[in-house]
């Protein structure tokens, strides 16, 4: 832990917290110093994460509940003044990548599920913690994805999603900015987690192959290269930014053809961690 990092003395709690992105996001902010309430559903390994940063220094307790609904996410908010006094930050973090199909044949039940996840999953905490977040004059952060600006193949469903959380984050932050309470969003592109492995997730080989050959840098990110972008909007070296939409992505939303294809050697070899990851792949930019 570092007792002068960028958000020494800070309470954030991060939705999803327990694998990829999020346990890269709860140990990044432990290491810098904040109080983490790490968030999952029964079943996911959260308390190993809250293990984990406790073992290197940091501070974190566990809120094991479905945050997309409003007993979950009202427990969220209590647990973190219960343990801490205070909420600085909430980071919705967690999200729902279903398999991909083309909207006329893409399941209704697994379309609502989205629904439940990926917006109720923001909406439900966001309302629970504004409350908190005013007396501090706090962040949300919202997860969103490089999906909700790209026209990708098969994935209607889930960047339809995506684009509401964008458009939340938006009118968010304009009715927000009189309490002082600052809201943006994170938009990863392609990044090495389970989801976007076709052997471990939902996404198909080929759907995997363009996704890293479409990033100029020419491999996935890894999830502390995103977590980074959460710890800076967090801090108050962001204190002027509001209803902004971050894009983590390699350069992805902004490229046309198969940019990747072209990056030498060096520029996709991923930056080394800072922070161990125990629950998801890391930045290893292959294709297996």
């Amino acid at each position: 832990m570092q007792p002068n990092g960028l958000v020494c003395g800070k309470v954030v709690v991060v939705t999803g917290g327990a694998a990829g992105i999020g346990e890269a996001i709860c140990k990044v902010f432990a290491h810098h110093g904040a109080s983490v309430v790490v968030n999952g559903y029964p079943g996911d390994p959260v308390d190993a994460v809250v293990a984990e940063i406790t073992e290197a220094g940091g501070t974190a307790v566990a809120h094991i509940a479905d945050v997309a609904t409003a007993a979950g996410a009202g427990g969220l908010v209590r647990t973190a003044i219960d343990r801490f006094g205070k909420l600085d930050v909430l980071i919705a973090n967690a999200g729902l990548f279903p398999e991909q199909a083309e909207l006329s044949e893409f399941p209704l039940r697994r379309f609502e599920e989205l629904l439940h996840s990926n917006i109720l999953g923001t909406y439900l905490p966001a309302r629970a913690a504004l409350p908190e977040l005013r007396k501090t004059k706090g962040v949300i952060l919202a997860a969103s994805s490089e999906a909700a600006f790209k026209g990708i193949p098969q994935s209607v469903s889930y960047a339809s999603t995506q684009g509401w959380t964008v458009s939340f984050v938006r009118s968010l932050a304009v009715e927000q900015a009189k309490y002082g309470v600052r809201v943006n969003a994170v938009a990863p592109g392609p990044i090495d987690t389970e989801m976007t492995r076709p052997t471990k997730g939902e996404m198909t080989f080929k759907t995997a192959l363009m996704a890293v050959t479409s990033v100029p840098l020419g491999r996935r990110g890894t999830p502390e290269e995103v977590a980074n972008v959460y710890l800076f909007l967090a801090s108050d070296l962001a204190s002027y930014v509001t209803g902004a939409v971050y894009t983590v992505d390699g350069g992805a939303t902004v490229a046309s053809g198969l940019p990747g294809l072209e990056a030498r050697r060096d520029v996709k070899r991923a930056p080394k961690s800072t922070v161990p990851l125990e629950h998801q792949y890391e930045g290893r930019g292959t294709l297996s």
